[in-house]
Parts: structure tokens; C-alpha cells; sequence
């Protein structure tokens, strides 16, 4: 399919009317779509770096937020199918103590529960850790991030059925990594998972490549010490760096308001006691074309370049939908109304839906943090598919009413992007 330079125009226009300095636009964008197999549509505008004035390309690489979610879950399936994991096994004995909520001390967290935000684990105020401590220490008493007790939900949200979307189920999936093989979870997602997919992407910004750091793009917000002001500048949230830092250092940052600059020597850590640093849950430092691999991959029942990555098998699992909202199950968050393994169903005819007169479901993942807007879906059953990344918010999300979206409960910089793609490339065209 090739799409006519009319439509291609109207494409063009309508992504670059995005990108503005208020409101609900955007300083820097890239997005990819395929339509049956095939690359259709490209785009890449505004800038990755305001101060240096350097442009969004194909090649730049953002923080892409918790699509990072996906690529934990393609490793956790590859142990699934080489025996090494068990969906429906203790987390216990794969982290090497004992987890249990004490308000459900007679059920097991299972990986599975891990993976679809079923756990009845809470990300509390912080889910990220300092390298020198254990992840255990969210969940005993005396621990660094046990925060009294709030990582772990009461015994109304029923483990196993209850939905609660939180970070720290996919840093203690990380952790689980690396007790399985061994190797900190960056090493091993890099020699197998990234380099199957032919990807250079990173979790640990000082280990990137030099030509690969100078591609990084910095993620920014009209914000600052949690005040927003759509008319303030662009203030830099993310990976906004003079220069890059010494190798095998990392910056911890817990949460959106964490604004730390302490680095910490990796040299030093101890495998399998705390992935939460590498961020498995959303640090993945990945460009717009090694995410085009990934949805490749996805579209083509789990082959990337003639590679089988995931067993379609176990990728059906993953798209199987392990928790459906029935109105008191769990928090949908207006688009969550179902979860597979690190991914989930927009139906579009539901609230959550990314179109406004097709009809048309996605399966896939988001990602929102520090100011960076993401998206990686496919179409079931087809070739077809879309990844976008935005790299700045003016005004707060879910708070400010220019945040959200106008014909569903999706943010409006996700419409923005997603609707006239459904309407030009996914629906009918003129």
C-alpha cells in the first residue's frame, strides 16, 4: 500500500500543527505506521533538545516510559518457554525471600499476578530503590521503602482478581531476571532481547554507545516543584545532559517528583538483590526505529528478521486478556478496561478508544512519565500497527482539562496523534 501524496500532505499538517508551547502541544514528536506489512507513514518534527536546537529523527531515542513493560515480559515468556519460569509459580522462590501480603498470607503472588497488576502489591510513594539496598526492604517493617506498610492493599482488593496498576510488580519481574540468569538486567536485556531485535537501546544512559548517547532526547514539562504553567519555558525532566556520565553509573529517580542528581558507581552492586534501579518497568532509552523492530516483531506473531523472539504460543498468552473490568474489580484508570502480560486491548468501541468514527481495536501498550506521551500498538490479527513518542506536556495531565481528550477518556495528545492516523492510513481514505 502506498499512501497518496494528498493524504500524506494532510498527514504532514496535522503533525506539525502539534507541536507548539501551550496547551496540548508538544515540543518534539516522531511516529511510524504499517499498513499490511509495510512502513506507510513517517513523520518527525519539533525538537529533541530545546536549548541546542537539535530536531527529533528516526534515530533519536526517548525515556519511553512504560512501554519498557513489554520488553521485561518478552524475557520473562523466553524462560517461560525454556522451562526456566512458571507463570503460576511463588515469586518466592525465584527472588529468594519470602513475599507475601500479610492481608492474604495464605495466597501466593504468582508471576503471572506480577505481570497483569494483580498482585495486590501498591507502588506506594516511591518504587525505586538505591543500589546498596535490598528490594525486600518495600515490604519488611524496618526496611528503607516499607513506607508503613502502603505497598500492600487491603483485604478488600482480592489478590489474583483486583486490578491496581504499579510499577513495583515489574521491577521485582526484573529482579526476578536477574536471580534466573545470574547478570544484571541491562547486561542481559541488551545481549539477548535488544540484540535479537537489532536494537542499540539502553536502560543505563552513561553505557550507550557515544553516537547512540548523542541521539538521546531530553523529556520536559511546564513544570516546576510540582507547579504547572503552560506559559512558563520548557523545563528539561529527563536526560538532559551536558555530558555523558561516567560509564556504569546511574541516576535514581523514584518518582515524577524525585528531582536527585546522585549518581551511583553500578561496579558495586550486587545481582539479583534490586533491579528497580534499571527501571524495567519504564527506563528503556530506545529510538522511534528500533521500536518499529519491536512492532514488526508483534505483527508478525513473534518473528523479528527471519528471528523467532517470542513462540506465537506464548505471545497469544501475553495478549490474553488476564483481567477484564466489571466495575468494581479493580481501578481502569477511564482506558485500562482489560490487562494481558505487559500489554492490554483498546476496544474501539469503549471509552479508551485512540479513534473517533472507526471502529477499530488496538492491542499494545502506553507510556506516560516526566513529560514523555507514548504509544506502541498493532491491530489484531493484521500487519498493521503505529508507534508514536512525544516529549513534553505544557499542561498537567489528568488535572488540567486541556489534557484530556475530546471524544474519549484518552489523553488528547494521544488522540491528536492516533485519530488522524485511523482516519488516514487504519479507516477509509478519500
Amino acid at each position: 500500500m502506498k499512501l497518496r501524496s494528498r493524504t500524506l500532505s494532510k498527514l504532514d499538517k496535522i503533525m506539525t500543527d502539534i507541536i507548539g508551547d501551550t496547551g496540548e502541544k508538544v515540543p518534539g514528536l516522531g511516529v511510524i505506521a504499517f499498513k499490511d506489512g509495510k512502513e506507510v507513514y513517517s513523520k518527525f518534527i519539533g525538537y529533541r533538545n530545546i536549548n541546542k536546537k537539535l530536531s527529533v529523527t528516526r534515530d533519536t531515542r526517548f525515556r519511553v516510559a512504560s512501554i519498557s513493560k513489554m520488553f521485561t515480559i518478552f524475557t520473562i515468556m523466553q524462560f517461560v518457554d525454556k522451562g526456566t519460569i512458571d507463570l503460576d509459580t511463588d515469586v518466592s522462590e525465584y527472588l529468594g525471600f519470602n513475599l507475601r501480603n500479610p492481608n492474604f498470607l495464605e495466597t501466593p503472588i504468582t508471576v503471572r499476578m506480577l505481570a497483569s497488576h494483580t498482585s495486590s502489591l501498591r507502588d506506594g510513594n516511591n518504587y525505586s530503590l538505591p543500589p546498596e539496598c535490598s528490594i525486600e526492604e518495600f515490604f519488611i517493617s524496618n526496611g528503607a521503602g516499607y513506607e508503613a506498610g502502603i505497598h500492600f492493599a487491603p483485604r478488600s482488593e482480592t489478590i489474583g482478581n483486583y486490578f491496581k496498576y504499579s510499577n513495583l510488580n515489574y521491577n521485582l519481574l526484573g529482579t526476578i531476571i536477574e536471580k534466573v540468569t545470574g547478570e544484571r538486567f541491562d547486561l542481559y536485556q541488551k545481549k539477548h532481547i535488544l540484540n535479537q531485535l537489532d536494537m542499540k537501546a539502553d536502560y543505563v544512559v552513561s553505557n550507550l554507545v557515544k553516537d547512540e548517547f548523542n541521539n538521546l532526547g531530553t523529556i520536559y514539562k511546564k513544570s516546576k516543584n510540582s507547579v504547572w504553567n503552560e506559559d512558563f519555558d520548557w523545563i528539561a525532566q529527563v536526560d538532559d545532559y551536558i555530558e555523558q556520565p561516567a560509564k556504569d553509573s546511574i541516576q535514581i529517580r523514584s518518582t515524577d517528583d524525585d528531582n536527585s542528581t546522585k549518581y551511583y558507581d553500578l561496579n558495586d552492586y550486587k545481582v539479583g538483590t534490586n533491579a528497580t534501579i534499571f527501571s524495567p518497568t519504564g527506563g528503556l532509552r530506545i529510538s522511534f526505529e528500533e521500536l518499529s523492530h519491536c512492532l514488526q516483531m508483534l505483527m508478525n506473531d513473534g518473528i523479528y528478521n527471519g528471528r523467532q523472539i517470542i513462540s506465537k504460543g506464548l505471545l497469544d498468552e501475553m495478549m490474553s486478556l488476564q483481567w477484564v473490568y466489571n466495575g468494581n474489580n479493580g481501578d481502569n484508570y477511564g482506558v485500562m478496561f482489560n490487562y494481558g502480560l505487559g500489554m492490554y486491548k483498546i476496544e474501539g468501541g469503549s471509552d479508551a478508544r485512540l479513534c473517533k468514527d472507526y471502529d477499530i481495536d488496538f492491542i499494545g501498550h502506553s507510556g506516560e512519565a516526566y513529560g514523555l506521551i507514548s504509544g506502541l500498538y498493532f491491530i489484531p490479527n493484521t500487519m498493521s500497527g503505529v508507534l508514536f513518542m512525544t516529549n513534553g506536556t505544557a499542561v498537567e495531565p489528568d488535572i488540567n482539562p486541556k489534557s484530556r481528550g475530546k471524544f474519549s477518556n484518552s489523553y488528547i495528545w494521544e488522540e491528536n496523534i492516533m485519530n488522524p492516523i485511523c482516519q488516514y492510513i487504519f479507516g477509509k481514505q478519500d
